[in-house]
């Protein structure tokens, strides 16, 4: 039987980084993961690191995240980019709100700056003179290949902090017994552990099922189209429009919010969760999304593996309307899932040594590096 200091069941970027926080603190980590490699929420999204986008503990651990993102790609390519990020305001309720909020993220210390309809223009010659009214742009934050960042970050933390990684290996039980944690895996192999951490996203059915089916956590699903490599388009950074300064939390506290209404041609696109986002890839080809729709824990089934040509279409439509490239030149589309809780992070311990942490919902690839450390610092 292998002894370990810390057991981390799950390898998205969650799982990830607290390994990588305990392996700095020169704990011997093990981490295990059921499918060969990542295939869930942390490789289906954007690849946007926008702590902008948070407000209270969550800004804090996505400005920290920022911080970690940085200090590992000086050491190790793991494709993040100081791209920055722009939320396009489309009129004048979303550009109140865009003033707001540069004045609250301004009195945090946290750069960003206000751009004309004309800057915008000039920076953008994609976006459509009819819809911008103005902008705010957030320079420091970074963007991520979602298709490379967590198996190039896996690996650095193989090669370079020395953590073991099992792949393929379903974990069925996690007991503590008098001093130890003991794993068992579905070829009923044991590891021993001081400590386990449980970062095993929307799965809900291989561990403690009977206290996910209490734990309030829902799945949302998300839709999302990425364009055919386009080498004469540029949108660099990480692209926000107005539907997300009318759904982020970040713009909610400004003084304005509470008062803000839902124009006509927003209803139907927020009765789906639709906001509009755009991130350029390396190779040129564009992400575009996304999409909500909702279920508990013990009916996610019912989401379905599909996706629904008419939300694609609605997306599509929109996103006609901010950008003048070809939106529809569609190469793939997929849905995507992740776990979230109304109080935004499910964290329950099965015992003193034994802790789920998962449930982050939309904000996994912007705050997880900083939330992790928090957590490794406070249970070690």
């Amino acid at each position: 039987m292998k002894n370990f200091d810390i057991i981390i069941v799950g390898s998205g970027i969650m799982g990830a980084f607290h390994a990588y926080h305990a392996a700095k603190k020169g704990k011997k980590v093990l981490i295990i993961e059921k499918d060969n490699f990542p295939v869930s929420s942390t490789v289906r999204n954007f690849g946007q690191a926008v702590p902008s986008g948070s407000a209270g503990k969550w800004f804090d651990f996505g400005r920290r995240s920022l911080d970690i993102y940085k200090e590992i790609q000086q050491q190790f390519d793991i494709s993040v980019r100081k791209n920055g990020t722009v939320y396009f305001a489309s009129d004048e309720t979303e550009w109140q709100l865009a003033n707001e909020l540069y004045d609250i993220h301004h009195s945090q210390r946290y750069d960003c700056i206000l751009l004309s309809k004309r800057q915008c223009l000039d920076l953008y010659p994609e976006l459509k003179e009819d819809y911008a009214r103005g902008a705010i742009y957030y320079p420091n934050e970074v963007s991520v290949e979602p298709n490379l960042l967590i198996y190039k970050l896996l690996q650095y933390l193989q090669e370079q902090l020395q953590v073991t990684y099992l792949t393929n290996t379903s974990v069925i039980d996690c007991v503590e017994t008098s001093d130890k944690v003991t794993v068992t895996t579905s070829g009923n192999t044991q590891y021993t552990a001081d400590k386990a951490i449980i970062c095993s996203g929307y799965v809900f059915n291989l561990l403690f099922p009977e206290v996910y089916a209490q734990s309030g956590m829902i799945v949302s699903k998300l839709q999302m189209l990425q364009t055919v490599p386009m080498t004469n388009v540029s949108i660099k950074g990480n692209i926000l429009t107005g539907l997300s300064i009318r759904r982020y939390e970040s713009f909610e506290q400004c003084p304005s919010f509470k008062n803000i209404t839902t124009p006509d041609h927003y209803a139907e696109l927020k009765k789906w969760g639709v906001h509009i986002l755009f991130k350029q890839a390396i190779d040129g080809s564009i992400i575009i999304g996304d999409s909500h729709e909702y279920a508990p824990v013990g009916r996610t089934d019912e989401l379905g593996f599909d996706t629904k040509t008419y939300i694609n279409d609605l997306m599509l439509k929109e996103a006609e309307r901010i950008m003048s490239f070809p939106v529809r030149k569609i190469a793939r589309a997929w849905a995507g899932f992740y776990a979230q809780h109304p109080d935004e992070i499910y964290e329950h311990d099965i015992s003193p040594n034994i802790h789920i942490r998962t449930g982050i919902g939309g904000k996994g690839m912007t705050t997880s590096a900083g939330y992790a450390e928090h957590v490794i610092d406070s249970l070690l």
